[in-house]
């Protein structure tokens, strides 16, 4: 029995470098999510939802991953749909982020929606995009960008960035960390994005497979943003 249970697992080449980081990129994730959770007792109440969600958007992650994995063993191809359904559950929780810290400085409830909406146009047109209508990927890659830097805009510019100079000290400095993961550590998704579609842009980055920088990309991103988390409830819990 326990034969039959291990051979229907999907192998992976010790060269498939795409398989490594999906399995590297599984353990990494949940190990964060059961350090971030493990860790909520110690801060103080109105710092441990925060928390709570770092440790849900690298959960989340990690089960997604763990699937994407064995989808690519045994297939040998992207697994768009899988990595799009994570994105619109984790992406949409790291913007909550935002408005979870600025809490302190007034941040309304309208401020978060606005970052839920965005980031949810974002993924969903640039899923039909890369996978639906892929005829007219460029107009959809448009859509989604314009989404894209209405986010870098809102925490840069915007009533974000307004209530984050507010708050000041410990509140401030993590905004604008995160602020930085959003403007660089995102700007792989959409390189990505026309990697893997046809368009203007096709001669520039045409042909790369963007598998491993997307798995890279999503453990700091993802667990990067948990930490700074982390690191503010630390810092205002003593």
């Amino acid at each position: 029995m326990n034969y039959l249970l291990l051979s229907t697992v999907p192998k992976l080449d010790p060269t498939d470098y795409v398989g490594f980081t999906f399995f590297v990129g599984c353990m990494a994730m949940m190990a964060a999510s059961a350090f971030f959770f493990l860790s909520l007792n110690q801060f103080d109440k109105k710092w441990r939802t925060s928390v709570l969600v770092s440790g849900l958007i690298t959960f989340i992650a990690a089960v997604h991953y763990f699937y994407m994995r064995d989808y690519w063993a045994a297939h040998s191809e992207s697994p768009t749909f899988f990595r799009y359904v994570d994105w619109v559950l984790t992406v949409p929780l790291m913007c909550v982020e935002f408005y979870l810290i600025l809490k302190v400085a007034g941040a309304k409830k309208s401020l978060m929606w606005k970052m839920i909406v965005l980031s949810v146009v974002m993924l969903v047109t640039g899923y039909l995009g890369e996978a639906v209508y892929t005829d007219s990927a460029q107009i959809w890659g448009l859509i989604s960008g314009i989404a894209y830097f209405a986010i870098v805009y809102e925490i840069w510019l915007g009533d974000a960035s307004k209530l984050a100079k507010a708050a000041g000290g410990a509140v401030e400095s993590s905004h604008k960390i995160l602020c930085w993961f959003v403007l660089v550590g995102w700007a792989i998704y959409p390189i990505g994005y026309m990697a893997g579609t046809e368009g203007w842009y096709s001669g520039i980055f045409g042909g790369m497979d963007m598998d491993v920088l997307y798995n890279i990309a999503d453990a700091i991103n993802k667990i990067g943003f948990g930490l700074v988390i982390y690191n503010l409830a630390v810092k205002s819990s003593s």
